[in-house]
């Protein structure tokens, strides 16, 4: 193809060579033979009819190509396009699935701090009644510590002073009473 444009081209300024060294410079020629015009017109007849079928191969051959690739690029948009929708499924079915992970993890979250809870005031109930029960023991234990002490007091304390108040006089009414108040003479 290349070689047919060349020899139109040097044609061509072959032929204006001729025209401007035949007049002596530039100027339009009327003159259909002189202009070399049948010449042209037989040169691109022949560029024509043997071109023809170089050119028709060669755009023939490229269109083939195009259209191939243009059917590849087709079949690799639609497996493309098949490709995205089924990532995009996943991608569904993945969001689902965090999203119940999500909420079983709330709830699992709710009932173990309610459990806490329960439990917390469970203890802290357990712990007041037994707080309670402690007090209870200490405050009896304390008063059977005060009553023996406050015996003994009382016991050191009439003894010290039943020998300067009871004399035998005294002493023998206390028991003659004694008696009396248990059931005897």
């Amino acid at each position: 193809m290349d070689i047919f444009l060349q020899l139109a081209n040097r044609s061509t300024i072959l032929a204006s060579e001729m025209a401007e060294s035949a007049e002596g410079g530039f100027g339009l020629n009327l003159d259909i033979f002189e202009a070399n015009v049948i010449n042209l017109a037989i040169v691109i007849g022949i560029l024509v009819y043997f071109g023809r079928g170089f050119l028709s191969s060669t755009l023939g051959n490229r269109s083939a190509a195009i259209e191939k690739a243009l059917n590849e690029a087709e079949v690799k948009r639609a497996e493309t396009a098949k490709l995205l929708e089924a990532e995009q499924a996943k991608l569904k079915a993945a969001q689902a699935e965090a999203a119940g992970i999500i909420a079983k993890a709330e709830g699992d979250a709710q009932k173990a701090r309610e459990s806490i809870l329960a439990t917390a005031a469970a203890d802290v109930a357990r712990m007041k009644q037994e707080a309670s029960a402690d007090l209870g023991a200490e405050q009896a234990k304390i008063l059977a510590e005060l009553r023996v002490r406050v015996a003994e007091l009382a016991m050191a304390k009439a003894a010290a002073q039943i020998p300067s108040r009871l004399n035998d006089d005294s002493q023998q009414r206390l028991v003659d009473r004694s008696i009396s108040l248990l059931g005897g003479q």
